[in-house]
Parts: C-alpha cells; sequence; structure tokens
C-alpha cells in the first residue's frame, strides 16, 4: 500500500496509550503520512494547557471538529487522535466513512507511568491523578468499545504496529 491510499487509518484511545508513537511507525510502514491532531492543533492555537486555561474546553472541542473534517478530505494518512476526539458524534462521522478505526488501549498504571508530568495534561491536572485517570476511562469505555481495539499492554510500539496490522487485514 502506498501514499495514495483510499482509506485513512485512524488511532484513537486514552492518553498514553501510545497512539503518536506506534501511529509513526505504522505511517512508514504503510507509506502513509503521520498526522497527530493535538500538534495540528497547537501549531495553529498554542499549547493545549493554554487553550484550556485561555479559552476553555468547548473551544479546544470544536478546533478538534475542525480539524476532523479537513481530514476526513484527504486520504493515505495515519491519524493519531487525541483521546477524546473520536467520542465526539461529530468527529466520528467525519472520519469514520473514511477510515480504519483502531482503538489503543492500556491499564491505567500504566497510562500514569507513561504520561509522567501530568501538570502537561489538562484534564489529569488534579490531586489524584490516577484517580482521574480511572473516572475517566470508565466515563469513555463505551464510546471506545465501538472501535476494534488494541491492548498496548506489555508490548513494544513496533510489536503493537504489528497487532494493528494484523486485526485490519494489512
Amino acid at each position: 500500500m502506498g501514499g495514495g491510499a483510499e482509506r485513512n487509518l485512524v488511532l484513537t484511545g486514552f492518553m498514553g496509550t501510545g497512539k503518536t508513537t506506534v501511529g509513526r511507525i505504522l505511517a512508514d510502514r504503510l507509506g502513509y503520512g503521520f498526522v497527530d491532531t493535538d500538534g495540528v492543533i497547537e501549531s495553529r492555537a498554542g499549547p493545549i494547557g493554554e487553550i484550556f486555561e485561555r479559552d476553555g474546553e468547548d473551544v479546544f472541542r470544536e478546533l478538534e471538529r475542525s480539524v476532523a473534517r479537513e481530514l476526513a478530505g484527504r486520504t493515505g494518512l495515519v491519524i493519531a487522535t487525541g483521546g477524546r476526539m473520536m467520542l465526539d458524534p461529530s468527529c466520528s462521522a467525519c472520519l469514520e466513512p473514511v477510515a480504519w478505526i483502531v482503538c489503543l488501549t492500556a491499564h491505567p498504571d500504566t497510562i500514569i507511568e507513561r504520561i509522567g508530568d501530568t501538570a502537561r495534561r489538562p484534564l489529569l491536572d488534579v490531586a489524584d491523578a490516577p484517580a482521574r485517570v480511572r473516572e475517566l476511562l470508565a466515563e469513555r469505555a463505551e464510546g471506545y468499545a465501538r472501535f476494534a481495539s488494541v491492548d498496548t499492554e506489555g508490548r513494544s510500539a513496533d510489536e503493537v504496529a504489528d497487532a494493528v496490522l494484523s486485526l485490519l487485514g494489512l
């Protein structure tokens, strides 16, 4: 498969599950372009933490919707989304028709270990970040369950990429 592929590959899931790292590997293997939606938003509007602080979460979510609409018109991409982006009906309605969607998962303790400094993560900048991770995962479980998933627990990024490709028959 080359860069002219008709479908994109979207990686969704909670922060710290490896979407960006695995996405870059998959893009390289498939000959696709790579887009990190949070990176696109930050390049246009500044750091996510500042967007939340300055403009609020609603403005950030509208920026996600705008990026989803834009990416729906492109092909041959591996897209690593923000952790909640594909749970937004507007975003999923834009991207599901033009992409394979795979949700990466990990245990809450692994997520906390991977993300490190929670102060850089607006939704986790709280006194008890591990409890907040568990709470957010519970809130999102039903939405994430709509998508095919790959467990990243105990796997290297290359092994996760292998599992994604196997899942999709690529």
